[in-house]
C-alpha cells in the first residue's frame, strides 16, 4: 500500500474508531489554536464522534506553563498547541505520552516529535510579508541578518512577544548560536521596528501601508485576503535553510495522565483526518501534512521550501533563552 492510501486509510479507521458509540464523557482539551479558527472543527468532532469537548482556550506557552504546573494532576487530555516549542516544554517534563506509530507515520517525520510525543498536524511556514508598491521583491534580503541594514529603518514590522516570532528566535539560536542570534536583534532594535501583538497585525499594517515589510507566518496574507477585496500585500518566502525560512508544525499531543486516553488519541486521528486537514488547507490556509490532501494553489509546495535543518523538538530546550534575548535587546 502506498504512502497516500495509506495514509487515506489510517484516517479514516481512526475516525471510525472515534465514533464509537460507546465513547462517552467529555474530552477536556487545552488549545492554544483559536477559538475562532478550529472551532467549527472542535464542533465537527463531537458531531461525528459523539463525545463532548471541554476545550480551554488560551495562548500555547501559557497552556504549556499551566500544564507543567499541573503535573499529572490537570484534568487535560489532549494539548492542541500552535507550535512545536511548546509541545516540546510539556513532552519534555515528561507529561506527554508515546502516540501510536500508525498515526506518527501518517505525517513526514520530521514534523513529530522524535520520541513520539506529538505529531504535526498542520505546517506553517515563517516569511516576509511585504508591500509592493513601496519595496521590490528583489530589493527583499536574502536572509532575515539583512533586516540590520540601516536602510531598513523604521521599515520592519515584528511582532516580539508573539510565540511564533519566539519560536523562529530559538531556531536561530539553534542554527546560528547566541552570540550571533543576541547580535541580530540588538542590531534590529537599533533600527527601530514597528512593533506589534501579532502576526495579522502586522499583515493588516502592511497590506495598509503603515509598515513597509514584517515578519510573519504565511497563512495570515490568505486569511486576510479571503476577507479584504483590496489586498495588495505579497508572501516572500526565504531559502538556503535561513530561520527566517522556518517550518512550524502546530500539533497535537496526549497527556500521559489522561484517564480517556484511547478517546483522547481518536481526537488526535481526527486532525489528521481528511476533513480535518481539508479544513487547515481551505479555511487557515495552512499547509496540510498527510498526503492526498493539497494546499492552496497560491502556495508554493510544502516539498519546494528550504527551512533550516533542525530537529523541532530542540526549539522547547532554546525558547526560555529566546524570549531573554529578546527581552534583553530591548524590543520589548
Amino acid at each position: 500500500m502506498n504512502q497516500r492510501i495509506a495514509a487515506a486509510v489510517l484516517a479514516v479507521v481512526l475516525l471510525a474508531s472515534a465514533c464509537d458509540p460507546d465513547a462517552d464523557g467529555s474530552l477536556t482539551v487545552y488549545s492554544g489554536r483559536n477559538e475562532e479558527l478550529v472551532g467549527p472543527l472542535m464542533d465537527r468532532f463531537e458531531e461525528v464522534s459523539g463525545i463532548d469537548l471541554d476545550v480551554r482556550y488560551a495562548s500555547s506557552t501559557e497552556l504549556a506553563a499551566t500544564l507543567r504546573e499541573e503535573g499529572d494532576a490537570s484534568p487535560a487530555d489532549v494539548f492542541f498547541a500552535v507550535d512545536p516549542a511548546s509541545l516540546g516544554a510539556v513532552a519534555e517534563a515528561g507529561l506527554l505520552a508515546r502516540l501510536p506509530d500508525d498515526i506518527l507515520s501518517s505525517v513526514p517525520e520530521r514534523f513529530s516529535d522524535r520520541d513520539g510525543r506529538w505529531v504535526g498536524t498542520s505546517g506553517r511556514s515563517r516569511v516576509v510579508v511585504y508591500d509592493p508598491g513601496r519595496v521590490h521583491a528583489d530589493d527583499l534580503p536574502e536572509t532575515v541578518a539583512g533586516f540590520a541594514d540601516p536602510r531598513w529603518k523604521g521599515r520592519l514590522g515584528i511582532a516580539p512577544t508573539n510565540g511564533s516570532f519566539l519560536a523562529f528566535v530559538a531556531a536561530m539560536i539553534l542554527t546560528e548560536g547566541e552570540d550571533a542570534t543576541r547580535a541580530w536583534l540588538e542590531s534590529i532594535a537599533v533600527n527601530e521596528p514597528l512593533t506589534y501583538s501579532s502576526n495579522s497585525a502586522i499583515v493588516a499594517a502592511v497590506d495598509t501601508g503603515e509598515v513597509d515589510a514584517g515578519l510573519a507566518n504565511h497563512y495570515y496574507l490568505l486569511i486576510r485576503r479571503s476577507q479584504v477585496d483590496a489586498s495588495t500585500a505579497r508572501n516572500h518566502f526565504m531559502a538556503g535553510g535561513d530561520a527566517g525560512a522556518l517550518v512550524m508544525p502546530a500539533g497535537a499531543g496526549v497527556l500521559a495522565s489522561s484517564d480517556r486516553r484511547d478517546a483522547a488519541v481518536d481526537f488526535v486521528a481526527f486532525l489528521l483526518s481528511p476533513e480535518a486537514q481539508r479544513f487547515f488547507a481551505e479555511q487557515s490556509f495552512e499547509y496540510p501534512l498527510v498526503a492526498g490532501v493539497d494546499a492552496d494553489p497560491a502556495l508554493p509546495p510544502l516539498a519546494t521550501l528550504d527551512p533550516p535543518d533542525l530537529d523541532l523538538g530542540r526549539l522547547a530546550a532554546a525558547l526560555d533563552l529566546a524570549t531573554e534575548l529578546v527581552a534583553d535587546s530591548g524590543l520589548v
